[in-house]
């Protein structure tokens, strides 16, 4: 069986906590990410709209690398961004919109 091109945890996750770094690639990259119930585009825009809402910066400019590559557009990054703003907090919808940048201007 060809191996999918899925996405892997970081180095460092695999040194500090080899099982974690197991249990993303086997559960959640490919169990959870492959359902065929969403779309990799829809599971990239709601895990998306968590990380903004959690605040979680490392993890968001990973997720929106992968919400790129699985076809979400830079303009609804934008808008989701946007509406987050009143309901996740300006701060966490402005750093998003940094993040975003960052990893937009990086993939032209």
């Amino acid at each position: 069986m060809p191996e999918k091109n899925l996405p892997r945890p970081p180095d460092s996750l695999r040194r500090v906590a080899p099982r974690l770094a197991e249990l993303t690639s086997d559960v959640l990259f490919e169990d959870i990410w492959e359902r065929q119930e969403l779309s990799k585009r829809d599971r990239s825009l709601i895990t998306c709209a968590a990380l903004i809402a959690l605040y979680r910066p490392e993890q968001l400019r990973f997720h929106v690398r992968l919400a790129i590559a699985n076809g979400v557009r830079s303009e609804e990054l934008a808008e989701l961004i946007t509406h987050l703003a009143f309901y996740a907090g300006w701060p966490s919808a402005v750093q998003a919109a940094q993040i975003a940048d960052e990893v937009l201007n990086a993939a032209r």
